[in-house]
């Protein structure tokens, strides 16, 4: 409504009647949601007139109101105006507690829409077409069986009738059993994709929505607490313990990018596969964690559809993380290999580690190791594991590009 106009404007005083009226209503009402949503714009309001006592008031009203109806995303704007709040009043420990709290819900609520997405993708688009083809053909199986076993019984009196109707029937039932086993494949095949496709468009939305939105939050936080340190006298004290909370907004900022980058890289979008696998590998080793080294032939000159390049980027994410995790490892090398004339990509992920039975492969109940079956899978590739204890692991992927 207007008031919503006046809050995009900052307009304190104009936003001011709208909101108090908006706050009585929906308490006289009972509209909690709405009492919540009001009471968060009255904390604005004062906050725009620093009068910040009596923003906090407002707000810790409607984060409560919002705790105690499990409001998750407005309990998210309210602790993100909560710790505009805290920044204002220069309560710089509280506001990065606050912050971090933050963190671990929008985790929560992302994991939640992550899976009813998923969910919804699967139903919506793909089992009620696969289970209804599945279900015919099953009919047509039953059908079929019915009929030869009809044949077959007026066939009695002929033998080599009754063994040619009986061939017949078994060769029929076979090629049928291969359908319904291929529609099985197809729609397991295509419930996979639909996980992966929602996952990718997830991690890019949080990509972005901590790249521009917590990005930008803390880059202008760092800005106002730039221009505040020219005009505040502290004693030597309490001048190191503002450089040290600046070195820990940098800290945070870098991360933050570090992670955003991790979900989506940019570079693999704007300059391929080849690139992004180079600077991924640089980056784990330039941290110190495992010396790391990446050859590849042939793969810079090489047209990789988008979504193929994704999946072969998350699954070396996944090799190179087991090699830390698991490992033990102290090297890990990483190759790719293009050959145009069969448009065939060769990966190969070893590692120095402690390796381990490769019998335990069958029985593997890891997340790390399923999604790598299950991306190799979706690409229609092959996937061969050479280990043994003591010995290192080397996996070697090749798909059709």
């Amino acid at each position: 409504g207007l008031g919503d106009i006046y809050f995009h404007r900052y307009d304190a005083d104009g936003m001011q009647p709208f909101y108090e009226k908006s706050l009585a209503l929906s308490k006289a009402i009972g509209d909690k949601e709405g009492e919540v949503i009001a009471g968060r714009g009255m904390a604005f309001l004062y906050l725009l007139k620093k009068d910040f006592a009596q923003s906090k008031v407002y707000i810790s009203e409607s984060l409560r109101i919002a705790d105690s109806m499990d409001l998750k995303i407005e309990k998210v704007n309210g602790m993100k105006m909560m710790a505009n709040i805290l920044f204002a009043m220069q309560d710089i420990v509280g506001a990065e507690k606050l912050l971090d709290s933050l963190q671990v819900i929008e985790n929560q609520l992302t994991g939640e829409e992550m899976q009813n997405k998923t969910l919804m993708i699967e139903k919506k688009f793909e089992t009620q077409k696969k289970e209804t083809q599945i279900q015919l053909q099953k009919a047509q199986l039953r059908q079929k069986n019915t009929l030869n076993y009809v044949f077959a019984g007026s066939a009695l009196a002929i033998l080599l009738i009754s063994l040619l109707g009986y061939r017949n029937y078994k060769n029929k039932q076979r090629l049928q059993q291969t359908k319904i086993d291929e529609l099985e494949k197809e729609k397991q095949l295509t419930a996979t994709e639909a996980v992966l496709k929602g996952e990718e468009q997830e991690r890019t939305r949080l990509a972005k929505d901590l790249h521009d939105g917590l990005g930008g939050m803390l880059s202008g936080i760092k800005y106002s607490l730039s221009n505040m340190k020219g005009n505040l006298i502290m004693t030597p004290d309490n001048a190191q313990a503002f450089e040290r909370s600046m070195d820990m907004l940098d800290s945070s900022i870098k991360e933050m990018r570090r992670v955003a980058h991790n979900m989506m890289p940019e570079v693999l979008v704007k300059y391929g596969l080849d690139t992004a696998l180079k600077e991924y590998c640089n980056e784990i080793n330039n941290s110190g964690v495992i010396h790391t080294s990446y050859h590849s032939i042939d793969l810079a000159n090489a047209h990789i559809e988008q979504t193929t390049a994704v999946t072969v980027y998350r699954i070396v994410q996944e090799l190179v993380n087991n090699s830390i995790k698991h490992a033990a490892a102290k090297n890990v090398l990483v190759q790719a290999h293009v050959t145009e004339a069969d448009k065939l990509l060769t990966l190969t992920v070893e590692d120095d580690g402690k390796g381990f039975d490769p019998a335990e492969l069958k029985h593997a109940s890891g997340i790390g190791w399923s999604n790598i079956q299950n991306r190799v899978d979706f690409l229609k590739g092959k996937i061969d594991v050479q280990t043994g204890e003591g010995k290192g692991t080397s996996v070697l992927i090749e798909v059709n590009v």
